[in-house]
């Protein structure tokens, strides 16, 4: 039984690789935080913590969507859960 649990871990560990992925062209609209403003906001409203995005989310494009549509998306479920945005 031992056996079998250990020869299909390999098994389980491909099921949650990525397909194959698909080249699509999208248009940035906004392409740093920099850009957006972003930076210069999160100075003005926090000095002592600044600007503070370690997952880099600012710079994605969730859904295929531009950055300002992620940017407002994290924004509200930030609001919505409580959190300050």
């Amino acid at each position: 039984m031992k056996l079998l649990n250990l020869l299909s871990l390999p098994a389980l560990a491909l099921a949650f690789t990525p397909s194959n992925l698909q080249s699509r062209s999208v248009t940035k609209l906004n392409s740093s935080p920099v850009e957006s403003g972003l930076v210069d906001l999160a100075k003005k409203q926090n000095p002592v913590v600044g600007y503070f995005d370690p997952l880099s989310l600012a710079e994605q494009e969730f859904w295929g969507q531009s950055t300002d549509a992620t940017i407002g998306f994290l924004r509200q479920a930030e609001i919505k859960h409580g959190r300050v945005a």
